[in-house]
């Protein structure tokens, strides 16, 4: 059926807003960019430009004069996230699976114990005391994923999800004679890629951006991931800023020299360059995760 004129400068309309936004989405991206290849002295001159005035890369030389520390870096955080990601869709899958099964005897009990730790913690010092008194966790990967491991909002999620599949499939399967197991890895993961691509892109972002575990358990360098590494790198920057605004003997050469506004840019593009990547590969399934639980099948 042909669409009236309306409609047309309706969905016209619509398009130009979304080229719009997608712009104004894109902007900042490539601020940060400009930015980050800018000079410091073009930044304090004509301020932050979506085209740099000059090409400058001295604050990537200067984040890649230790290229081993660097590289340390990153294989931290991608152990890090690989791991993480696929032990915490593992565990908020098997736990949601059990929680949306209506034959599972304790399932009431165990929703209010998870609910109730959303609203109350044991606390920084209690938690501190246990992964490194008890469990010994200081310095391993370890240290890294447990504490991000677990999110009782995804496993919410996911049991909505589970819960909205058919429970004939499962009654299917058991009087054909499949276990728990069978129908938990052969049926209902198979159908469930979108909750799973979905939490498993949120996981990976949580986990990449992680520094907080590194900064209370890690103090190896060559075992810092990449966020805190940046975050270090941007702390002696500033201290070094900080001395010379208080006329504290420093190297007044290198000081003088050093990247500031830039490099902070610059570490924005080394952190979030992989993820840009990353999306592409989930937003397939990602568009159709958002509607996870909004209707009842």
């Amino acid at each position: 059926m042909k669409a009236s004129l309306g409609e047309r400068w309706f969905m016209g309309c619509t398009h130009v807003f979304m080229v719009l936004l997608s712009i104004a989405f894109l902007i900042p991206i490539v601020a940060i960019v400009s930015i980050s290849l800018s000079n410091d002295g073009d930044i304090a001159q004509y301020g932050y430009r979506l085209l740099p005035a000059r090409l400058d890369l001295e604050a990537y030389s200067f984040i890649f004069s230790t290229p081993l520390t660097l590289l340390h870096s990153y294989k931290a955080t991608l152990i890090m996230s690989a791991a993480g990601t696929f032990l915490s869709l593992v565990m908020i899958s098997t736990c949601a699976y059990a929680l949306s099964r209506r034959d599972f005897a304790y399932r009431r009990i165990i929703t209010f114990y998870l609910f109730f730790t959303m609203l109350f913690s044991g606390g920084l010092v209690p938690f501190y005391i246990l992964m490194t008194h008890y469990f010994h966790l200081q310095n391993t990967y370890a240290a890294l994923i447990i504490p991000v491991l677990g999110n009782v909002w995804y496993v919410f999620l996911m049991r909505t999800f589970f819960q909205q599949l058919p429970d004939a499939l499962a009654e299917s399967a058991t009087i054909d004679g499949a276990g728990e197991l069978r129908i938990y890895v052969s049926i209902i993961l198979p159908l469930s890629k979108p909750v799973l691509a979905t939490i498993g892109l949120m996981q990976l972002l949580t986990y990449w951006n992680s520094w907080y575990p590194a900064l209370l358990f890690i103090s190896q360098k060559d075992m810092y991931p990449l966020q805190y590494l940046l975050q270090v790198m941007l702390q002696n920057i500033n201290e070094i800023t900080r001395n010379m605004q208080d006329n504290v003997m420093v190297d007044l050469t290198a000081a003088a020299n050093l990247p500031t506004e830039n490099m902070r840019m610059a570490m924005c593009i080394l952190a979030i360059g992989p993820m840009l990547f990353v999306f592409p590969f989930f937003q397939k399934y990602f568009a159709k995760g958002l509607t996870v639980g909004s209707v009842k099948g």
